[in-house]
């Protein structure tokens, strides 16, 4: 008798053969293509299939399958909510940077938010540069410490560099203030922030489309979300709004308006004449934080105004499309159902043919035949038109001979066919 050892790589790999050893699970692991446990015990329990082993409960692969890890593996999942908040204001303070590549009407392209972890207050500060968050940091922990008599004590933020900068390594270092962030490409580590941006970008693209508000204002949506959010209650704070829970007073909201909407501004005796009209009429943007006023935008003149004086008209936008209605009226949101085919309304040349340039563009109704142009421009622009020019000729005599044209070459060419040739009395 000869005493078998089965450790030995050539004896486990002709056992592996025949369906024997401790290594079944692993083995049978490679023949399935690479499935998992799992799947293969409830194959063999399940009896999906003949000629599997039994592989017993106390069967599990021991050692990680290499190909598995470098083929197949994914990332760790993350919780689906935070269970955890903050017993006490300001003891956690998250923080991200939101871009943008359309400039505000101030220029600005970035904007920056801080969010109490207890509370979930958010404030919205805007950037020219990505630089400008210390300093934006330090007014706003000045302002909430001197508000809520108690310090910062944590800021969450991402990895990014503008909250790396030397001196805002040095300043948290100097007033005790710990340091969280994210690690690269895991944008959920700094979930509250991320998310509060998410719902921003969300709100902001509603309004937009709403109103068909262009780009450039959003800026001022921006503001205006932030300051709705803190005025209606969140998932986080429960039985309150954030701004209740911070401040120990119910807000009211009976002041707000909708955004882009027609906001009539008084205009004060010492500011017109007896005669000029009473009210400017712009569109509202948001609301004043220093003062109990509304901030109301004039786009023909592009100035703000701020005043409490302001009547609105909530249904109307400023840049909604004007629709021709079935009886010819303009009005808003009306779809034109009844138009002449034979003609089209068009956006007419920017340089008139009498009087030189014009800054307002030329509507009308163009006949089905060919359009008009003045010969001596079209010389003058182009030496090659000759030919041209003697169609166009032939195109003025023959609208001469039609009483309806009352155009200034026709009217030429009349006073040219009345005048006598010299050479007829000869």
């Amino acid at each position: 008798m000869f005493t078998l050892d089965v450790n030995m790589p050539e004896v486990n790999s002709m056992l592996f053969t025949h369906g024997k050893g401790a290594g079944d699970v692993g083995i049978w692991h490679k023949r399935v293509g690479h499935v998992n446990l799992q799947r293969l015990k409830l194959m063999e329990k399940q009896n999906f299939v003949g000629g599997l082993p039994k592989f017993g409960i106390e069967k599990v692969m021991s050692e990680v399958c290499e190909a598995c890890q470098l083929g197949k593996q994914v990332r760790h999942p993350f919780l689906a909510q935070t269970t955890h908040v903050s017993s006490k204001p300001l003891e956690m303070i998250h923080t991200n940077v939101w871009t943008t590549k359309t400039k505000s009407i101030g220029g600005c392209k970035y904007n920056v938010t801080f969010i109490d972890d207890h509370t979930r207050k958010v404030w919205v500060y805007l950037m020219k540069h990505k630089g400008e968050v210390f300093q934006h940091f330090l007014n706003f922990k000045t302002m909430v410490e001197k508000e809520n008599g108690v310090n910062i004590k944590c800021l969450r933020s991402d990895g990014r560099g503008e909250y790396f900068t030397n001196e805002f390594n040095e300043y948290l270092k100097e007033h005790g203030i710990r340091r969280k962030y994210s690690c690269s490409y895991f944008p959920q580590q700094n979930g509250v922030a991320e998310r509060k941006n998410k719902h921003i970008a969300e709100i902001a693209r509603a309004m937009f489309n709403e109103k068909n508000l262009p780009n450039h204002f959003w800026a001022e949506a921006v503001t205006i979300i932030v300051y709705i959010m803190n005025q209606t209650p969140r998932a986080a704070v429960h039985g309150m709004t954030p701004e209740e829970k911070i401040t120990c007073k119910k807000p009211n909201v009976s002041h707000l308006r909708v955004l882009d909407c027609i906001a009539y501004v008084h205009v004060s005796d010492e500011k017109r004449l007896k005669l000029d009209p009473k009210a400017e009429k712009c569109i509202f943007i948001g609301y004043s934080l220093e003062q109990k006023r509304y901030r109301c935008f004039n786009p023909c003149i592009r100035k703000l105004q701020v005043s409490r004086d302001v009547v609105f008209d909530e249904m109307v936008s400023w840049y909604s499309p004007l629709k021709v209605a079935e009886d010819g009226e303009v009005r808003n949101g009306d779809v034109s159902s009844n138009v002449e085919q034979e003609s089209q309304l068009i956006n007419g040349p920017q340089e008139s043919s009498i009087s030189g340039s014009n800054s307002t563009p030329w509507k009308g109704k163009l006949r089905s035949s060919n359009i008009v142009h003045d010969s001596s421009q079209t010389s003058s622009r182009n030496p090659h038109v000759a030919d041209e020019s003697s169609d166009l000729e032939k195109s003025v005599v023959e609208e001469s001979r039609i009483p309806s044209v009352t155009t200034l070459g026709v009217r030429m060419v009349k006073k040219v066919l009345k005048t006598p040739d010299d050479n007829s009395g000869v």
